[in-house]
């Protein structure tokens, strides 16, 4: 299978997902805006999405994806079937008991995370009944996560990529159709949550039983690549939790600054995740069972060779989106969310955070393809001992830029951190001598440096000759900023096609 293809079609699927994602907080702004309510649908969101992130898509998976590979590999299907019936299992009844404490401890969970929301009672309470209703989303989501990690290690990249779409369709359907009939339209956003993870579920189960991985859970600890998955969990789940730990100090910082404050970075965050997620996750998603495989099978040259070919991808394709956002960062925001009740000033504000976002962006698209390179190898202790080394840099630097700079300064504080945490990373398979960069990296940068200069100079004259992008009509905005973004984006690959730079270069098959 050409990766390269692979990528194209699970990055298409993910943008979809993403723009559906934009959608969103479109409708979002315009109903909500950057309100009480919003903050505090932000945090009930949070809280399940950063568990989630723990349980499924970070700890679990990292352990997971390597073993699971080596099985397919190495022990045939009815071992494989076996496992995947144990993890199941096992991933069930924890999720089951953890869904049912979160919702219990609700008000304690809150507390932890924005205390600042106590001093407001109403907004306390909301929050607490909104997390109740999101947190069951846990189990679900968790679920569709071990779902497409098989589905991607059998290299069905489309249908886990496609399946995200399922959450904005149903926050999008219920947040037109069902919040105007809520005394309280916020709820509707929590409930599509729920009924979001449950579509994410339903909609795997079919393909896993095409490739004849849907077995009937069963709890047996005693399986020995059980036991495996369990010992790498530990290490993971902490090194997980660290980033985790610094998004919830984040949150906290956040709960004391003005209101609005937690909507600003939710919304500058949604438009940061277009970029990380078409471009990293993706990445991060081929590359890992790959990885795996190639490491099963102690091909050590070709381990490298494939790191470099997703990094280069990653430089090629993430560089311009950062420089992008950062230059016409108040243009893409007026015409996304300036209107109904988010205000000029609501996008002055998101753009600080946008901007101060756009520092790290390099960095956080390379972590998804730097960490990789050691879940492969099912060693998960180095990342958590640089994540621990980020999350106190990262809280010292929220210290500093707290009081000065407000929910900017929280936003450069991970920016910051994910450069320092992608350095770390990168020196430390150098000094293990796991990747070995390829000749003509120097060469490679500077075409790339020439062609974002060129679109650099392109996006920004064009914006001010387009004029002024508050108040603007929205048919005519959003075909200002098509011009914008496709000039920028022309003047990009014009200037690579013009050093040489063709697609079947980048042209790789799966290991």
């Amino acid at each position: 299978m050409n990766l390269l293809k692979a990528l194209a079609r699970t990055s298409s699927m993910t943008m979809l997902s993403r723009v559906l994602g934009l959608a969103r907080e479109v409708m979002n702004t315009h109903q909500f805006g950057a309100s009480h309510a919003m903050d505090a649908f932000v945090v009930a969101f949070r809280l399940p999405n950063m568990f989630r992130r723990i349980f499924a898509e970070g700890a679990f998976s990292q352990a997971f994806v390597p073993i699971l590979a080596e099985y397919r590999s190495q022990r045939g299907e009815a071992a494989t079937k076996e496992f995947v019936a144990d993890i199941a299992g096992l991933l069930t009844l924890v999720l089951i008991a953890f869904t049912v404490l979160g919702v219990i401890a609700a008000p304690v969970i809150v507390w932890l995370s924005a205390s600042g929301f106590a001093k407001h009672t109403d907004q306390f309470e909301l929050t607490v009944a909104l997390t109740r209703i999101t947190f069951p989303y846990i189990l679900l989501i968790s679920l569709s996560s071990l779902a497409s990690s098989i589905l991607n290690t059998w290299n069905r990249f489309s249908v886990p990529a496609f399946t995200p779409t399922l959450l904005n369709i149903s926050m999008i359907a219920f947040g037109i159709f069902l919040s105007p009939y809520l005394d309280e339209p916020i709820f509707a956003l929590a409930i599509a949550v729920a009924v979001g993870g449950l579509a994410q579920l339903a909609f795997q189960l079919p393909f896993l039983a095409r490739i004849g991985m849907l077995p009937r859970p069963k709890l047996n600890l005693k399986d020995a690549g059980v036991l495996r998955v369990l010992k790498q969990m530990v290490p993971a789940l902490f090194g997980v939790s660290v980033a985790q730990i610094s998004l919830l100090l984040n949150t906290q910082f956040a709960s004391w600054l003005p209101a609005g404050s937690m909507s600003w970075l939710n919304y500058a965050d949604r438009l940061m995740e277009l970029p990380t997620g078409v471009l990293g996750v993706a990445l991060g998603t081929i590359l890992l069972p790959s990885l795996a495989r190639l490491r099963a099978e102690d091909k050590s040259e070709d381990y490298s060779a494939m790191l470099d070919w997703g990094l280069r991808l990653c430089w090629l394709l993430a560089l311009p989106a950062t420089v992008a956002l950062a230059v016409i960062a108040e243009p893409i925001i007026a015409v996304l969310f300036e209107h109904g009740r988010f205000t000029a000033n609501d996008t002055r504000m998101t753009q600080q955070a946008l901007s101060a976002y756009a520092v790290g962006l390099m960095a956080l698209v390379s972590i998804k393809v730097l960490a990789p390179a050691f879940y492969a190898r099912q060693d998960i202790r180095t990342p958590v001992k640089m994540g621990i080394i980020t999350l106190i840099c990262t809280q010292l630097l929220n210290l500093v830029f707290w009081q000065p700079l407000g929910h900017a300064g929280l936003a450069l504080a991970i920016s910051l951190g994910a450069c320092l945490n992608a350095l770390l990373l990168y020196r430390g398979l150098i000094r293990q001598q796991i990747y070995t960069p390829k000749p003509g990296w120097l060469r490679f940068l500077s075409k790339l440096g020439l062609a974002v200069g060129a679109m650099v100079v392109v996006l920004f004259l064009l914006a001010q000759l387009l004029g002024n992008w508050h108040q603007h009509v929205t048919w005519l905005g959003a075909i200002k900023l098509g011009v914008l973004v496709s000039a920028g984006a022309v003047t990009y690959f014009a200037v690579l096609f013009a050093c040489g730079f063709r697609p079947r270069d980048f042209a790789r098959r799966a290991a």
